[in-house]
């Protein structure tokens, strides 16, 4: 099981969408059109099968942040989302992520962290947000395997990385 998690409005029910098209089409197709989306209120299982393997990735709306620890337990991995568009949102966002890294039954999920939306012209840069989320020090001393990756939902730039991060992660259990 991966957890997707992120704040309110970071992309996290178009990515989920866009990696299952991503997987029913061959790398380089093109994704089409974006599709509609609504705020998710409280949990999407979504399973996605790419070359063969399954994966299943429970997204937990951002207004469960409170109880996102009640699915900690059977996670293998995380994929954290943040909205580099948002510059609000960012300071939340990265307290969010320490209590993530910080709880107990995740200590040894492989964590991956999403900019995204790359494609806003009013996004900041990867040196700016790695250096705001401190992610150097953060990687440093976490005890889980923490990936970062630059993408954008809505073009798809990124998501076969997501995709080999997520295959490459699983759990064969």
């Amino acid at each position: 099981m991966c957890l997707l998690l992120g704040a309110t409005g970071v992309g996290k029910t178009l990515l989920l969408k866009r990696l299952q098209k991503l997987c029913q089409l061959d790398s380089h197709a093109d994704l089409g059109e974006v599709p509609v989306t609504l705020p998710t209120v409280g949990t999407n299982l979504t399973d996605l099968i790419f070359r063969k393997k399954k994966i299943t990735i429970r997204e937990l709306g951002g207004c469960m942040g409170p109880i996102w620890p009640k699915y900690y337990l059977d996670c293998t991995s995380v994929i954290f989302v943040v909205d580099c568009a948002n510059i609000a949102q960012i300071s939340s966002s990265c307290v969010q992520l320490l209590s993530v890294l910080s709880a107990e039954p995740l200590q040894s999920a492989a964590v991956l962290v999403l900019f995204n939306k790359r494609d806003l012209p009013c996004t900041m840069s990867l040196v700016e947000l790695r250096s705001l989320f401190r992610m150097d020090d953060v990687i440093r001393n976490a005890p889980q395997s923490i990936t970062t990756l630059e993408i954008s939902g809505r073009s798809g730039q990124g998501l076969q990385d997501v995709l080999a991060w997520l295959f490459s992660n699983r759990s064969d259990t």
